[in-house]
C-alpha cells in the first residue's frame, strides 16, 4: 500500500490544527451534514480552553489510493520535546509560515530539527488574504533561514505553496483556487515514500496513549520489517537491556480513529497493546535477534520549580489527592510520556524538584493535576544553573517582539532593565520587529508587564539560545504584596478602608488564613492588615449603610501569572477550585527572623 508520513510544523498560531481541519474536510472523513466544529484535533479540554496545541496528534486520511499519515504538532517552544521526538515518524514536513509574521524563533527551532533527520520540506505561506501580508519577502525569509540551518542542496529546492487556511485554498501561485487539492497533490509529489531498510523487525515508541479498557498502548512507526497480532517480541530498553514481551493487539490509524488489524508492514504508523512497563524511546526489534534504534535525544530542561504538598490551613478542604505519595506517583507517571519533564527527589519527604522547558510547560503540567483533583504547593520558578569552565553560566534565550511603531520605547525600556541586549530593530508595515538577546532569568513576569505597557498590542515569542555567563541580579516586583494578619472572613466594611493601600486579589465574604496573599501594595515592602474586621454596631451605628461602600472588583489572576508574580519567599496554593498565593513561612514573627537570618548569612 502507499503511504506519506508527513508532520506539520509551524510557529504558534499559525495555523498547523485549522490545516488539518481542512485535509480532513476534503478527503470526505466526515459526512457531509456531520456538525465538526474547528480545531478538531485539539480534543483536549485545556487546548481548547487555551487555543494551543499541547499534545501532538495522528490522523490518516486517503487521498487518491494513498494512505497520508498526517501529525499535528504543538507551536510552542515549551513543547519543543513533544515536536522533537514525533519528527521521528515523518519522512517530510509541511513548514507553515504567516505571511505577515513570516519566521519566527519557534519556526527556526523546529525547522532545524527537521533538517536535522533529513525529512523533506514543503513550504506552506499562509494567511495571505491578511492585511499588510508580505507574501515575496516572507518567501525569501524562509529561503535565508533554511540557508543558514545548513540545509542541504534538495531540502534547499523546497516547493512553496501559498494560500490561506481559513478561506479553505492553496496553490502554488498566488492566484486563489477552488480548494487545496494542489497541496494535497503536492504532499504526494514530494514527501518520498517511507524508505524501508532489510531485515526484521524494528519499531521505535514515540507516543504513549491510554485507555481504560486496554491500558497503556505503545505508539511508533515500523521502521523495518513487520509487525503481527500475538507475536511474541523482545522489549530493548534505552538503558540497553531487554525485556521478552508479546503483542496482544494492533491497531492502525484511519481518519480519526484507529482501526484493528492482524498486520502492520514497515513504514506505517501503528499502535501496539499488551506490552508493560515500556517508556517513550523504547525498541520493539525481533524475540531472537533484537537490535536497538538510536534513543530518542531531547534537549534539556532550562527552568525547575519546587512541588509539595499543599500544607496550608486550608489543607485537604477540596481535593481528593492530597498526600505525597500521590504527588510522587502522578509526577513520575507524568515523566514517562513527558520526555522535556525531569522528577527529582528532595531532603525532603514531602517535596520533589520538577525541571520543565519553561513557565507554560510546567503551567500545563499543574493545571492538569489540578483538575484530576490534586492539592499541591508550588514554588518560584527558578533557571538552572550550569557551571562551564568554571564560570557561572545561565540559559539565555532569543526574544522576538513585534509590536506598534508608538510602544516600541516602552518595549526597548522593558526589555534593557532586565539585562536584555537588542541585536535587530526593523520595520514590517506598522509594526516594529525588535529582536533581543535576554537572560531566561530576565523572561520570568515580562510578558504580563510587557502587555500592560503596550496595551495589549504585543506580539512575544522567545526560544532557548545557549548558556553564557552571569549577567548578576535583575531586579524583581517592584511592589509589595498584602497580607492576611489573621484567618476569617473577608469583610466589606475592612476592604474598603484598606483600598488606599492597593488592590486586592479577594473579594468580600472569601476565607483568608493567616500568611495568604490578599493583595498588592501600592508601594514597595509588604503590609500586614486586617481584612476580616467587621462593623462595630452601637445603637449609633446603623448595620445597613454598609451597602454603599464601593469596592474595586477583585484582580483575577490565572496560574502562570501567580507563578511569574511571586518571589523566593512565597508561593502558590493550587486546588481544584482555588488558587491562592501565599508566603512560605506564614507566621509574622517567623518571617522576620527568618529574613534576619538570611540577611546576616548575605544570601538576602
Amino acid at each position: 500500500m502507499n503511504i506519506r508520513n508527513i508532520a506539520i510544523i509551524a510557529h504558534v498560531d499559525h495555523g498547523k490544527t485549522t490545516l488539518v481541519d481542512k485535509i480532513l474536510h476534503h478527503t470526505n472523513v466526515f459526512r457531509a451534514n456531520q456538525e465538526t466544529g474547528e480545531l478538531i484535533m485539539d480534543n483536549n479540554d485545556l487546548e481548547k480552553e487555551r487555543g494551543i496545541t499541547i499534545l501532538s496528534k495522528n490522523v490518516s486520511v486517503e487521498y487518491k489510493g494513498v494512505k497520508v499519515n498526517v501529525i499535528d504538532t504543538p507551536g510552542h517552544a515549551d513543547f519543543g520535546g513533544e515536536v522533537e521526538r514525533v519528527l521521528k515518524m515523518a519522512d517530510g514536513v509541511i513548514l507553515l509560515v504567516d505571511a505577515f509574521e513570516g519566521p519566527m524563533p519557534q519556526t527556526r527551532f523546529v525547522l532545524q530539527k527537521a533538517l536535522q533527520l533529513n525529512l523533506k520540506p514543503i513550504v506552506v505561506i499562509n494567511k495571505v488574504d491578511k492585511a499588510n501580508c508580505r507574501p515575496d519577502e516572507v518567501h525569501d525569509a524562509v529561503f535565508e533561514l533554511f540557508f543558514n540551518l545548513d540545509a542541504t542542496e534538495d531540502q534547499l529546492n523546497f516547493p512553496t505553496y501559498y494560500g490561506s487556511g481559513k478561506n479553505g485554498w492553496f496553490n502554488d501561485s498566488l492566484t486563489q483556487c477552488e480548494d487545496i487539492t494542489p497541496l494535497l497533490d503536492g504532499i504526494l509529489k514530494h514527501v518520498p515514500e517511507p524508505r524501508i531498510p532489510e531485515g526484521n523487525l524494528q519499531l521505535q515508541i514515540t507516543s504513549l496513549d491510554y485507555s481504560t479498557f486496554l491500558g497503556r498502548i505503545a505508539i511508533g512507526r515500523v521502521a523495518r520489517g513487520s509487525i503481527k497480532e500475538n507475536q511474541p517480541i523482545s522489549l530493548v530498553q534505552t538503558d540497553g537491556s531487554i525485556r521478552k514481551s508479546r503483542v496482544r493487539e494492533l491497531y492502525t490509524f484511519e481518519a480519526l480513529g484507529k482501526k484493528k488489524v492482524t498486520e502492520v508492514l514497515a513504514g506505517d504508523i501503528c499502535a501496539v497493546v499488551g506490552l508493560e512497563d515500556f517508556n517513550i524511546g523504547d525498541t520493539i526489534a525481533d524475540f531472537d535477534e533484537p537490535e536497538a534504534l538510536p534513543v530518542i535525544s531531547v534537549d534539556e530542561p532550562t527552568m525547575n520549580m519546587m512541588f509539595s504538598i499543599n500544607n496550608s490551613p486550608f489543607f485537604g478542604k477540596d481535593g481528593k489527592f492530597v498526600t505525597s505519595r500521590h504527588l510522587r506517583d502522578r509526577l513520575i507517571k507524568e515523566t514517562e510520556k513527558n520526555l522535556a519533564l525531569r522528577v527529582v527527589d528532595t531532603d525532603s519527604a514531602d517535596s520533589f524538584m520538577v525541571y520543565g522547558r519553561g513557565i507554560l510547560h510546567l503551567g500545563v503540567l499543574i493545571e492538569t493535576m489540578r483538575r484530576e483533583g490534586f492539592e499541591l504547593t508550588v514554588g518560584q520558578p527558578q533557571v538552572i544553573l550550569k557551571q562551564v569552565d568554571g564560570k557561572k553560566c545561565e540559559p539565555y534565550e532569543t526574544l522576538v517582539v513585534d509590536v506598534p511603531q508608538e510602544f516600541a520605547s516602552k518595549v526597548i525600556d522593558l526589555v534593557t532593565r532586565r539585562k536584555g541586549e537588542m541585536l535587530i530593530m526593523e520595520t514590517k508595515g506598522d509594526m516594529q520587529h525588535l529582536e533581543f538577546e535576554i537572560p531566561s532569568r530576565g523572561l520570568i513576569g515580562l510578558r504580563t508587564q510587557m502587555l500592560t505597557n503596550t496595551a495589549g498590542e504585543a506580539v512575544m515569542a522567545h526560544r532557548f539560545n545557549d548558556y553564557k555567563p552571569w549577567k548578576g541580579p535583575i531586579p524583581g516586583r517592584n511592589n509589595g504584596v498584602l497580607i492576611a494578619k489573621e484567618a476569617g472572613t473577608t469583610t466589606a466594611y475592612s476592604l474598603d478602608k484598606l483600598q488606599d493601600r492597593g488592590f486586592f486579589f479577594v473579594d468580600p465574604g472569601e476565607e483568608v488564613y493567616k500568611g495568604m496573599i490578599i493583595g498588592e501594595n501600592n508601594k514597595p515592602g509588604d503590609l500586614v492588615v486586617n481584612p476580616n474586621e467587621g462593623k462595630k454596631l452601637t445603637n449609633m451605628r446603623a448595620s445597613g449603610s454598609d451597602a454603599a461602600t464601593s469596592i474595586a472588583p477583585k484582580t483575577l489572576m490565572t496560574l502562570e501569572e501567580c507563578m511569574e508574580y511571586i518571589q523566593h519567599d512565597e508561593c502558590i496554593e493550587v486546588t481544584p477550585n482555588n488558587i491562592r498565593m501565599r508566603k512560605t513561612i506564614l507566621d509574622e514573627e517567623e518571617r522576620k527572623k527568618y529574613a534576619k537570618v538570611m540577611k546576616a548569612d548575605g544570601v538576602a
